[in-house]
């Protein structure tokens, strides 16, 4: 008697698709969701999993799926963007926030990131920067739309701007030693730096001591630390 002819073999098991980025998009206007919607549907691996108009409602979206992003305006009816973003980071601290608003203020970017948030961005500037921050969002990292990113640094966002011990306010980085601050961070040497600024390497010694006294800097890491933090350079 002839065997059973077996099946010519078993379904190839296949790997599992990744999980999609979950974002939450949260603003009191329609148009502004569908915008934001439409504009993360173009990127592989994204995916909106709810949409709000208040922070209320945020909140239950938050407490019930736990997206690993919730994009959020500052103007909303019953809890405000930075109200918000704080419920959002005690309710699910591994949620990260992005602010996309239309206020322009270094001030009110301090206080986003002091609520716990990761990302600041204007309105204005979401086709071009929005993905972007995202996409630091997704690896943990800061993000500041280019508008403030300068004044970002030199106002001390990242904690040197606090005041100090005794209560003094910090001075800002002037707009050479941003530079300055740029160019070590992405490697460059001191000769480099000078050649770069058309200075001499002993202006460029003097202006990194003085940065690393006046941001309190305890080491050349630190300094790079903040040039990452406040976009000065690319992680």
């Amino acid at each position: 008697m002839q065997a059973a002819v077996k099946p010519s073999g078993p379904l190839e098991s296949r790997s599992p698709l990744p999980k999609p980025y979950r974002v939450l998009v949260v603003d009191d206007h329609a148009v502004v969701r569908r915008g934001v919607r439409s504009l993360l549907a173009s990127q592989p691996g994204i995916e909106v999993c709810g949409e709000a108009s208040t922070g209320l409602e945020a909140m239950e979206h938050v407490k019930k799926s736990k997206p690993e992003l919730v994009i959020l305006d500052l103007t909303m009816p019953d809890m405000n963007g930075l109200e918000t973003a704080r419920a959002v980071k005690e309710a699910s601290a591994e949620t990260e926030v992005i602010v996309l608003t239309m206020h322009f203020s270094d001030e009110l970017a301090r206080e986003v990131l002091r609520t716990g948030a990761i990302g600041y961005v204007l309105k204005s500037d979401a086709d071009a920067e929005l993905l972007a921050a995202v996409d630091h969002a997704r690896h943990h990292q800061l993000f500041f739309t280019s508008q403030l990113a300068l004044s970002m640094a030199q106002s001390f966002v990242g904690g040197a701007g606090e005041a100090g011990a005794e209560g003094e306010p910090g001075s800002p980085l002037t707009p050479r030693e941003v530079e300055v601050v740029q160019l070590l961070a992405e490697g460059k040497s001191n000769k480099e730096v000078a050649a770069a600024l058309n200075v001499s390497t002993r202006t460029i010694e003097s202006h990194r001591n003085h940065i690393m006294t006046k941001m309190k800097f305890a080491s050349f890491s630190d300094l790079v630390r903040f040039a990452v933090r406040n976009n000065l350079v690319e992680p």
